[in-house]
């Protein structure tokens, strides 16, 4: 494996021929093995990848993290230098739907542990990532706002339990059953979503 490259890094936004030239530069440190690489790879897309498994999934979060674990370990594999942005994104976002319609095959073959009422034909899952992203926002801003603010904390930034407490000056027990009860919403928001887009 050639060495890690520490000095590599980027800022968060950047004008579209900037993203572009760090999308190249990354894919191809990926493809060489570069573990300083990798770790911008995961830190880029991670999260965007995580709310597309999360609509793909309608709110299973943990299949969702399952998913983003795959495309990184396909990626850390398979990965080649990408052209652009939009390119390396591509790339990802397929491997990404490659895996989802995996997960969905293997439940469908075991229905016993999945009702089949409860997967949804290939048909209704959006074709586009703008699709999906659209989806996961509107459901999102259909819960009410403190639900939204605790699945974002949670789920989009990485705020543990203990953290939501504080901030919230109640206990990561409450937090938890808040969560819980807006994780189940959400799943609920996303399935009707999926059913009225087709």
């Amino acid at each position: 494996m050639i060495a890690a490259t520490p000095a590599m890094s980027f800022p968060a936004t950047a004008p579209g021929a900037a993203l572009d030239a760090q999308a190249r530069q990354i894919s191809a440190a990926v493809a060489q093995g570069d573990e300083a690489g990798f770790q911008l790879l995961y830190d880029r897309y991670h999260r965007r990848l995580f709310r597309m498994a999360v609509a793909l999934h309608q709110g299973d979060e943990t299949v969702a993290h399952e998913i983003v674990q795959s495309v990184m370990l396909t990626a850390a594999a398979k990965l080649k230098p990408a052209q652009s942005e939009d390119h390396l994104w591509n790339w990802l976002a397929q491997v990404a739907r490659q895996h989802s319609q995996k997960i969905w095959r293997q439940r469908r073959r075991r229905p016993e542990h999945t009702a089949l009422a409860d997967l949804p034909r290939e048909a209704e899952i959006p074709q586009t990532d703008d699709a999906l992203e659209q989806s996961l926002d509107t459901a999102l801003l259909s819960l009410e706002p403190d639900d939204r603010q605790i699945v974002e904390w949670f789920y989009f930034d990485g705020a543990s339990h203990k953290q939501i407490a504080a901030r919230l000056e109640t206990t990561p027990k409450a937090v938890s059953s808040r969560l819980e009860r807006a994780r189940s919403k959400l799943r609920e928001l996303l399935a009707k979503r999926m059913t009225d887009a087709t």
